[in-house]
């Protein structure tokens, strides 16, 4: 039981909307304002009827319905043909048997035997004449949300479906927004009473109406309230402190969740994190939680915390379906790059069957995220080479640093044709610059897929197709064929010497010098006011063509 396919329209910044889903772990990655948090804010609002922890029913707000599609309709009001008020909605198609009840063609691709339904919010017919009235008056400046209601509606055409009688149930868990009820969190409230039987629950609520009665008959209490009756004179009645019943479910209202005898609002947030996903991943009820929704677990996390997190997720999400949003790198190798769902441009991208997807969730700590959110990636194999490229991207493009162009100079160590595999998936503009350490041969081997006749429109493998090589005075073998020679190889001794602060006699000797403070002299490179110039193969990087 899982959602195989969100469809939105008009819902905040989404205008159209459409991606289907793994019935196991999803991972929406994407830039800030792509989308993540409303697709998320989606899924749960259609279930539950809820939104930032209120019922939408009374919640109805122009923010909700996207900018965009209110423009266009505000705009049409002073032209001859106005457009009807825009109509925010939202289909959820499950994948598997659910219910018959939910089984139609009441959706969009007007398909039989499709189980889902839908959510909107629009207007409502009952204020057509109303509303006219209105229109007639010509002074609508806003989005008139007091005509609009929320509304479901199965693929069996039944409108009488509630959230209580949708079978598929979700939690949000959003470890950056915290919402307090009497010091206590709303969702970590909701979620141990979900955990408790009816059996519990009672007990608890006969439990609290004791207290509230206890209350009441304290002696002090009793002496407090006989002084407040004889001070009133105007008010017919005795005047008396009492606690609040409430209703039967009053407790929820007054009782405060604790972490070791901690309100659960003063605990650290990462540690808030944590205890939420454990609990609703650990939900008993496995058919009314099936769904997770996280924004951005990383949040208030250090890297051992994020990986406990992560690996609570991996590994108890059992049947339940897990919808994640992240920006770290880490959660997403750790939780699978096959996984991952790509938002840009309101189109999504996937990279199912990712050979390497194995590896980077073994191997976390690799900046994954960098490339597939990047408009073109340089991989190189160390911090020496990327700060050369940083200095030579400047150096032709006004100044600028690669990154803020959208250029990302990112440190592979070994693990280039790994990162190849994501590139060659997403179509990310890619070049990796490496040395041929005197063995083009077997460069040519290593990047047999991507160079000749298996070339890639997006992805260049540059390197100097020239060995050089020499032996050096003393006997012993230096090779000739890394970035550093070649550095010197374009330009002179004596610019280098004055760059480094060095006074080398001989260009051999700076070689030396060179390879081994590979970083120091970079670094230099980089800071220097100097120019220099750079080998053919590493201009070939960074130049703007792809």
């Amino acid at each position: 039981m899982a959602i195989s396919k969100i469809k939105i329209w008009n819902f905040k910044r989404l205008r159209q909307f459409e991606t289907e889903f793994n019935p196991g772990m999803n991972i929406l990655v994407g830039d800030n304002e792509s989308g993540k948090s409303t697709i998320l804010e989606a899924v749960h609002l259609a279930l539950t009827g809820v939104y930032c922890g209120r019922g939408i029913r009374n919640e109805i707000s122009p923010y909700l319905i996207n900018a965009s599609a209110i423009e266009e309709y505000l705009s049409s009001l002073n032209g001859e043909c106005p457009l009807a008020p825009p109509e925010m909605k939202i289909e959820i198609y499950f994948n598997g048997s659910i219910d018959p009840n939910f089984e139609g063609d009441q959706n969009s691709e007007k398909q039989d035997k499709i189980e889902g339904f839908s959510f909107s919010i629009g207007f409502a017919k009952q204020y057509q004449e109303e509303y006219e009235k209105l229109i007639e008056q010509k002074d609508i400046h806003s989005l008139p949300t007091e005509y609009y209601v929320a509304s479901w509606c199965s693929f069996a055409r039944d409108q009488s479906i509630t959230t209580r009688t949708i079978p598929v149930k979700s939690f949000f868990i959003d470890s950056s927004n915290y919402r307090y009820q009497n010091g206590s969190d709303v969702y970590i409230s909701r979620i141990v009473k979900d955990l408790l039987e009816p059996d519990d629950v009672i007990a608890i609520s006969q439990a609290h109406r004791r207290m509230i009665e206890s209350f009441a008959q304290d002696q002090a209490i009793t002496n407090i309230n006989k002084k407040i009756s004889e001070e009133s004179t105007i008010v017919e009645g005795d005047v008396s402190l009492s606690a609040d019943q409430g209703n039967k479910n009053a407790w929820e209202n007054s009782l405060v969740t604790q972490i070791a005898g901690i309100p659960f609002s003063h605990i650290g947030k990462g540690a808030q994190c944590i205890i939420k996903t454990e609990l609703a991943l650990s939900h008993k009820r496995a058919n009314d939680a099936k769904i997770i929704l996280i924004e951005e677990p990383e949040s208030h996390l250090s890297f051992s915390r994020l990986n406990e997190l992560t690996s609570a997720i991996a590994n108890k999400c059992g049947e339940k379906q897990i919808i994640i949003s992240t920006h770290s790198s880490f959660v997403a190798n750790k939780l699978g790059l096959s996984n991952l769902i790509l938002l840009r441009n309101g189109k999504t991208t996937r990279m199912s069957d990712l050979p390497s997807a194995d590896f980077f969730k073994k191997m976390p700590g690799y900046d994954t995220l960098r490339l597939v959110l990047c408009r073109k990636a340089i991989l190189v194999e160390g911090a020496s080479d990327e700060l050369v490229i940083q200095r030579a991207y400047m150096d032709t493009h006004n100044r600028k640093l690669p990154i803020e162009d959208g250029v990302d100079v990112i440190s592979v160590g070994l693990t280039f044709l790994r990162f190849l595999e994501i590139a060659e998936c997403l179509n990310v503009p890619t070049c990796v610059v490496t040395d041929n350490d005197g063995k083009v041969d077997a460069l040519m081997k290593k990047y047999k897929n991507y160079l000749g006749e298996n070339k890639k429109p997006t992805i260049d493998i540059c390197f100097d197709e020239i060995v050089d090589g020499a032996d050096a005075a003393d006997g012993d073998k230096y090779n000739y064929n890394t970035l550093e020679p070649k550095l010197l190889k374009e330009n002179s001794l004596d610019l280098f010497n004055e760059i480094f602060e060095t006074t080398y006699a001989t260009e051999e000797q700076l070689r030396k010098y060179m390879k081994d403070s590979k970083t120091e002299c970079a670094l230099a490179i980089f800071n220097s006011c100097k120019s220099i110039k750079y080998p053919e193969y590493l201009l070939k990087a960074i130049r703007d063509e792809q």
